[in-house]
């Protein structure tokens, strides 16, 4: 299993996708429980959510599970919220704070080391060449990181998640315009409801990728699940009308972004 999936284009938007992947080896995957191999906490169907909605994109998909290892966590293992409840590198716990993994048979050291060299590390080797590869084209690399997550997750926030979460560490990871016309694009559509830099920032992806000086720019978009399936449980299936009504925000989103590409060089 090749734990990351390229498709090369000729934008300067480069879409990440870290958690839309369910690989899980058998002998991993035999170690967790009976709720950790549900895999709930996958972004699911994202990647087909943003299918076919830029010409000429670039993707960079996980082909692997988070529960395996978080492609959006600093490998180091440093918390991405310290003082707020998260999940880890390799989680102990799903985003209910249950336990996925069988007694005794949680991750060791060892497994975390093997992990990081044969799935994070090369997942984020092909989104360093992707940037680089993009940068050259244009001069301007644009990463617009893929996530959605469920509504209601009280073990991470209160209430109810708006339908669009945009982060870019409160404006460290990209250039002013491109968090202010996502934000107004967000902002403008009927019917739904979004934040800037509300409970996610962005993750360790647009954190360690954000450079705007350097002409890389990083957003994170979370989605609500419920914007685009029928249902926030098992087993969790893709909703074509709800996406169909989704798809257009987002790909005015990301034609924006091709749009005003050129004018961030140098920025």
């Amino acid at each position: 299993m090749n734990p990351v999936e390229v498709h090369q284009g000729s934008s300067p938007v480069i879409l990440g996708l870290p958690h839309t992947g369910t690989y899980v080896p058998d002998a991993v995957k035999a170690r967790l429980n009976e709720q950790g191999r549900l895999l709930t906490d996958t972004d699911w169907h994202v990647h087909r959510l943003y299918d076919g909605l830029l010409d000429g994109v670039t993707t960079v998909r996980a082909t692997f599970h988070r529960y395996l290892i978080d492609a959006n966590r600093d490998p180091s293992g440093e918390s991405l919220y310290p003082g707020q409840n998260t999940t880890g590198l390799v989680p102990l716990t799903d985003f209910d704070n249950r336990p996925i993994w069988r007694e005794g048979e949680g991750p060791t050291a060892d497994d975390v080391a093997e992990r990081l060299e044969a799935f994070h590390a090369p997942y984020h080797a092909a989104l360093e060449a992707e940037i680089a590869r993009v940068k050259a084209l244009h001069g301007v690399a644009i990463l617009y990181d893929c996530h959605s997550i469920r509504s209601h997750c009280p073990f991470l926030f209160e209430g109810r998640l708006p339908d669009f979460n945009i982060g870019t560490n409160r404006g460290k990871t990209c250039a002013a315009e491109i968090e202010r016309l996502t934000a107004e694009i967000c902002a403008a559509a009927d019917g739904y409801t979004s934040v800037l830099n509300g409970r996610f920032v962005g993750g360790w992806t647009t954190r360690h990728y954000g450079k705007p000086e350097r002409g890389e720019h990083a957003i994170q978009m979370e989605l609500a699940q419920a914007t685009h399936l029928q249902g926030e449980a098992v087993p969790f299936d893709y909703d074509e009308e709800k996406a169909a009504r989704l798809r257009p925000h987002l790909k005015a989103i990301l034609t924006r972004l091709s749009e005003i590409a050129p004018s961030l060089k140098g920025n």
